[in-house]
């Protein structure tokens, strides 16, 4: 019988080390255990990581040699770049079930006991000493390292509970209650934001990491614990708020540098099987594909910004928020209004705003500014950018004779007449607006003469703000929306007397 050709429920109906025996059980390694797996899959060109979009020829190769080469590896990166995700999938590269002495504390393997009591078991019981069988979900540890992580959260300590009811002396290692590193034998341990543990704490794991031992308060213990670690780290916490010693780091054996998506197309498709969107919702609100791009561009435009702190990094969570709060936005706007279907509009990005806003680190220039000009900032420019990959650039230096594609536009605007964009207008409303403004349908059409009714629409308001954002138009925000008008009009127009203040006045 080879144990490796039997099936799940063959392996549970082992009960005991003799039947394990029988079955031609070969003790192996975790680290062992995640290589030949990895072997297997590679060999049979499956997929490893499913779902981790756009490190396919970065971070993943790198961490599939990590494991070929049996290596503890840290992933080093800003956050929101599917660290700990990542260490999480590693777990579908374990075997599906292992055997352990049943009752042990630390998954003994039946056939290698690492603890007094699966050690007593096996000498008192021999080949009828019972197992069960661990799932690989169960074979996974995580901690958060925070500044009071203890020794005894990672380590152990002495129990004096365990040592009262079992009448035992404190010198017996039998009062020991083990930390997470010893009860993750034979499994995956992660600690995040490493940088953020104690130096105190990171030298306990030197041993650890190098030759299996813990030092519990004098007790004189060998345990050759089996552990593959995955440590992560933000490349900013190695300056402001902790570092990971010298030698801890010299004991890690692949440091894989992690980053955010390189292309708008890699971000929405993280994004769109990241968000968390109702079946409900996506039936009543349809988003097009410009709204995804221009949600990608935001966090582009946001790594790039002045104002916001680079080393901090923007999350690819915002990204993830925003969709969802523009799909809110939307479906708000079509229940107040009745409506059973309602199409993403620019005007619903005013609900991304607080996705921004909660999601960037800003320097001090953008404390200055304010987190919300930062976030509407951030809109407008990812706007601008991606304007001229649907409509002309607006230019105000004519290089040759060519007419101004946009001056039957702007020519309206110029004569005095304004548009307010509402955000929660019924459609029937809001195309009655758009359609108002003359030029406004002929350009859309013209460049994309095959878009839906409702695409249109959206490259109409589109347009406008564009218009706005190469500063043909005037752009100014009302409490439910957005006002568009001719631009020097309203650099000099006086304000409305009843807008005026007495302290102004003062």
């Amino acid at each position: 019988m080879n144990y490796k050709d039997l099936t799940s429920e063959q392996l549970l109906k082992i009960h005991n080390i003799k039947e394990l025996k029988a079955a031609g059980y070969i003790s192996k390694s975790v680290k062992d255990e995640l290589r030949d797996n990895l072997v297997d899959k590679l060999s049979k060109k499956e997929p490893t990581f499913e779902g981790i979009w756009g490190y396919e020829d970065t971070v993943i190769p790198d961490i599939e040699r990590a494991i070929l080469s049996k290596h503890n590896m840290n992933l080093l990166g800003l956050r929101g770049q599917a660290k700990t995700r990542i260490a999480r999938q590693m777990t579908e590269l374990l075997d599906e079930y292992i055997p352990v002495i049943k009752g042990s504390d630390l998954n003994d393997d039946p056939l290698n006991p690492i603890t007094r009591f699966g050690q007593e078991q096996v000498a008192h019981h021999g080949d009828e000493t019972e197992i069960t069988w661990l799932h690989r979900s169960g074979r996974y540890a995580e901690k958060l390292a925070t500044p009071d992580v203890s020794i005894a959260d990672l380590i152990g300590d002495v129990d004096p509970i365990k040592a009262a009811s079992l009448k035992l002396p404190y010198s017996d290692e039998r009062v020991i209650h083990y930390g997470l590193v010893p009860r993750s034998h034979r499994s995956i341990f992660v600690i995040n934001e490493l940088p953020d543990l104690q130096a105190r704490i990171q030298v306990a794991l030197f041993n650890i990491l190098q030759e299996g031992d813990i030092q519990i308060r004098g007790f004189k213990l060998r345990l050759p614990l089996d552990i593959q670690f995955v440590f992560t780290a933000n490349p900013e916490d190695y300056t402001n708020r902790g570092s990971i010693v010298t030698p801890l780091k010299d004991r890690i054996d692949s440091q894989i540098i992690t980053h955010y998506p390189k292309t708008r197309d890699i971000g929405k498709q993280i994004t769109t099987q990241e968000a968390d969107i109702k079946e409900p919702q996506k039936e009543l609100v349809v988003i097009n594909e410009i709204a995804q791009d221009l949600i990608e561009q935001v966090a582009i435009e946001a790594r790039d910004s002045e104002y916001v702190d680079e080393k901090s990094g923007v999350s690819a969570r915002l990204t993830i928020s925003a969709y969802e709060n523009l799909a809110s936005a939307a479906e708000r706007r079509a229940l107040m209004n009745g409506e059973k279907q309602t199409y993403i509009r620019v005007s619903d990005f005013v609900g991304v705003i607080p996705a921004i806003t909660g999601k960037v680190e800003l320097v001090y220039e953008g404390e200055q500014e304010g987190a919300g000009i930062v976030a509407h900032s951030l809109v407008g420019k990812a706007i601008r950018t991606m304007f001229t990959d649907y409509f002309p650039k607006p230019d105000d230096k004519k290089k040759d004779n060519t007419p101004n594609p946009y001056q039957v536009i702007t020519q309206w605007f110029g004569e005095g007449y304004t548009i307010d964009l509402l955000n929660d207008l019924s459609s029937k409303d809001y195309e009655k607006a758009l359609d108002a403004v003359p030029g406004l349908a002929d350009m859309v059409k013209k460049h994309f003469p095959n878009a839906s009714k409702h695409e249109q629409y959206f490259l109409m308001e589109f347009l406008l703000h564009g218009l706005a954002e190469y500063s043909k138009l005037s752009k100014s925000a009302l409490d439910t929306g957005t006002r568009f008008k001719d631009l020097l009009s309203s650099m000099f127009s006086m304000p409305d007397l009843d807008d005026i203040s007495e302290d102004d006045l003062e």
